[in-house]
């Protein structure tokens, strides 16, 4: 997937326009939000949090020892392990495994980092046909290889009546409407390439080093057919996704599908081992892990490794005020919401995604909800603070901040100063009390009023206050 960061508002400006997408947004607060908040009432949040914040440090602090314990013991079981130090890095391995086995045609569940990787549009240059099987995917690439909005619902920006127009289109059959029926509709037409592939392609939610194995979790058993049927399968993810043993894993599962999608399971899980053995009936005859950096080993030991702690569920996104109006196309990349605000610019470069860390309220939404602890408003406003070092946000920004810096330090100035602001602010309102246009705040007035102040500041109305009081 293509940078395009440098557009943010622009996009997030036409996204907030679009009345279908406002619509189709409200699926986050209606559906995951609310079945989030029941599931969680099984468990005692608080403290399976803190266990699984502890465990995915315990997996960061030591990463290179677990790596190397995940090498062993996938190796022993027959698996080949393979690194890559950048997304084209690890593009270029898989292509070279597909080229290694003639392959014709791969399938593929949900992966993120293969988005990163843009690894359909690898296969595709070499003449390797590539297949979303994930659902919601498997629209988005019908519909001119659209990216997804969403880590877990890439399709959520999209209604029932789209999608319905689009498999007529695509499918060249009668238009359905009934959702059984159109997902009747879509397994028919993939279940022949489920049969035909020669490769399968899944992501990793977690990789567990005592074993070597690979946990992949879904909704729509997809991933068992990308695994089981093909003779090859390719399991791309992140180093940051290990964890240490099968312990660590059950601790994660009971807060991964409760924060992403509010089930107290998923659907399917699979947890893969190693090719298929002599014995068994089923599996690949070759199994294959590309360990993606991509610019995650630049976190280690810094002020963001905790971001490396991110488990992908998108509880984040969902409750996020900023995403819930602008959905996940406006950000730009492949990880939207307050964790894309942190991670793009720490994956790309800050230069590269100058709005991310402004696309934030800072209300702390995002910090209650996180399975793993992570205080994404801190990790935000520290972004912001090496922009300003970095002198990247515009120059009149940065003096504003800097006249309001001096005023702060400044408590008698600063209290002169808002006792005329207010003065002429409420001047400013007339007799409607409102505020059309403000100078060096069109960004606010240009889309709605400012509430005039009442002419007194804080201070003055609690003096006042006080001494009618006293």
């Amino acid at each position: 997937m293509q940078v395009q960061t440098m557009h943010f508002k622009a996009r997030a400006t036409a996204k907030l326009a679009d009345e279908r997408l406002q619509q189709n947004l409200t699926k986050l607060s209606t559906k995951f939000v609310s079945a989030r908040a029941s599931a969680v009432r099984d468990i005692d949040f608080e403290a399976t949090r803190a266990a699984l914040k502890e465990r995915r440090n315990r997996a960061l602090d030591n990463l290179d020892v677990w790596l190397e314990t995940f090498e062993r013991e996938a190796t022993r079981r027959g698996a080949t392990v393979l690194y890559a130090e950048s997304t084209q890095d690890a593009a270029r391995l898989v292509a070279d495994i597909a080229r290694k086995h003639d392959v014709k045609k791969v399938i593929k569940t949900k992966s993120m980092v293969s988005e990163e990787m843009q690894l359909n549009r690898v296969l595709g240059e070499m003449g390797v046909q590539s297949i979303e099987t994930d659902l919601g995917e498997y629209i988005l690439q019908i519909n001119d290889n659209e990216p997804p909005s969403h880590i877990i619902a890439p399709v959520v920006h999209k209604d029932k009546e789209q999608i319905a127009d689009l498999f007529a289109k695509t499918h060249n059959k009668p238009r359905l409407t009934d959702i059984p029926d159109m997902t009747r509709e879509a397994r028919e037409v993939l279940r022949p390439h489920f049969m035909s592939a020669d490769m399968g392609v899944t992501g990793g939610n977690f990789l567990i080093a005592e074993t070597g194995s690979v946990a992949v979790v879904t909704n729509e058993g997809n991933e068992g057919m990308c695994t089981v049927m093909p003779r090859v399968h390719v399991a791309v993810t992140g180093i940051e996704k290990i964890l240490p043993t099968l312990e660590d894993l059950a601790t994660a599962m009971r807060l991964l599908p409760r924060s992403a999608t509010g089930q107290t399971i998923s659907n399917y899980f699979s947890l893969l081992t190693g090719p298929r053995a002599a014995d068994e009936s089923d599996g690949p005859e070759h199994m294959y892990f590309v360990l993606v950096d991509g610019g995650r080993t630049g976190l280690i030991g810094g002020e963001f490794q905790e971001m490396l702690r991110c488990i992908r569920c998108g509880a984040c996104m969902n409750h996020c005020p900023v995403y819930q109006k602008i959905g996940g196309h406006a950000y730009g990349w492949v990880y939207p919401g307050p964790m894309g605000s942190v991670l793009t610019p720490a994956y790309v470069g800050i230069d590269k995604a100058l709005d991310l860390p402004q696309a934030a309220t800072l209300c702390g939404e995002c910090n209650s909800v996180c399975p793993v602890g992570i205080p994404l408003s801190d990790l935000l406003r520290k972004l912001r603070e090496k922009q300003m070092e970095r002198r990247l946000r515009p120059w009149n920004e940065r003096a504003a901040l800097a006249a309001w810096g001096y005023l702060a330090k400044r408590p008698a100035a600063y209290a002169l100063f808002t006792k005329l602001a207010v003065r002429v602010l409420e001047r400013m309102g007339g007799d409607r009390k409102a505020i059309s246009r403000l100078p060096l705040g069109k960004g606010w007035t240009g889309t709605r009023d400012m509430p005039a102040p009442v002419g007194r500041t804080f201070r003055e109305l609690y003096k006042a206050q006080h001494s009618h009081l006293g």
